[in-house]
């Protein structure tokens, strides 16, 4: 089954499926995924709040966390509406079996139009940043996505990705250490540019089996006609899947 982005405006955050175990939606560019010790606005409590005020529910209503984006990241999301469902999608996060496909704008383009990028990231909390290396130690855990090239412009390039496994900041310190860090991502070398954007990463797809019904369910957002994705024509984002290497290929 596949769900286009259909906003509504009637709703805070727009909803691409609802459904009594699956609620995907659209997560904007600057908020976070879970509640931390600043007390700004996250998706979670977001939803629930939306949920208790369209269908009136006096009581707790429940909202699970499936997986994250980080803060600048935009675009599709999921979330389990029961516990069970809750369950059963991180279920298949840790098997590998949740499907996510991003769309980034990088500065340059990989020597290569597409394959596979297999390095071993390190995490500095403190300074919430990922260093890369290319060979695993006891403080590195293995990184791996698959890109494809979608098109190209005199200084950057669309870039499709498949994460493999979901390490934080997987995406943004993968592509700078090959050379092309994502614009806008000054924390992973991208040079300063005018203006205050966000980064350039889009969630755009998410395939997960139904944990309920058990039958395969695609959600897709396309990035928003701003800066820098109107560097690149809508039909750019088409199809993009079909330009990945075939999953479960060595790359």
């Amino acid at each position: 089954m596949f769900r286009d982005h259909q906003p509504a405006a009637s709703r805070k955050l727009p909803i691409l499926y609802e459904d009594n175990h699956l609620l995907a939606v659209v997560k904007p560019p600057g908020i976070l995924s879970q509640a931390d010790d600043t007390g700004e606005p996250d998706m979670v409590n977001l939803l629930k709040e939306d949920l208790k005020e369209r269908y009136a529910k006096p009581g707790n209503v429940y909202v699970g966390l499936v997986h994250r984006l980080d803060r600048p990241v935009g675009g599709a999301m999921l979330f389990a509406k029961t516990s069970k469902a809750a369950s059963r999608l991180s279920d298949a996060v840790r098997r590998r079996s949740f499907e996510k496909i991003y769309v980034a704008v990088a500065h340059g383009s990989p020597a290569a139009p597409s394959g596979r990028l297999r390095h071993y990231l390190r995490k500095d909390a403190s300074r919430n940043l990922v260093s890369v290396h290319n060979a695993p130690s006891h403080e590195t855990k293995e990184a791996l996505l698959d890109y494809a090239v979608v098109a190209k412009r005199p200084d950057c390039s669309l870039i499709a990705v498949r994460l493999l496994t979901g390490r934080p900041h997987q995406i943004r310190a993968q592509m700078a250490a090959i050379g092309c860090p994502l614009l806008q991502d000054r924390k992973y070398g991208a040079p300063a540019q005018d203006g205050e954007q966000d980064i350039a990463l889009w969630s755009a797809l998410i395939g997960v089996t139904h944990p309920v019904t058990k039958e395969w369910m695609t959600f897709r957002s396309i990035p928003p006609r701003t800066e820098p994705w109107t560097r690149f024509d809508e039909s750019d984002f088409i199809g993009i899947r079909d330009l990945l290497p075939a999953e479960g290929s060595n790359g």
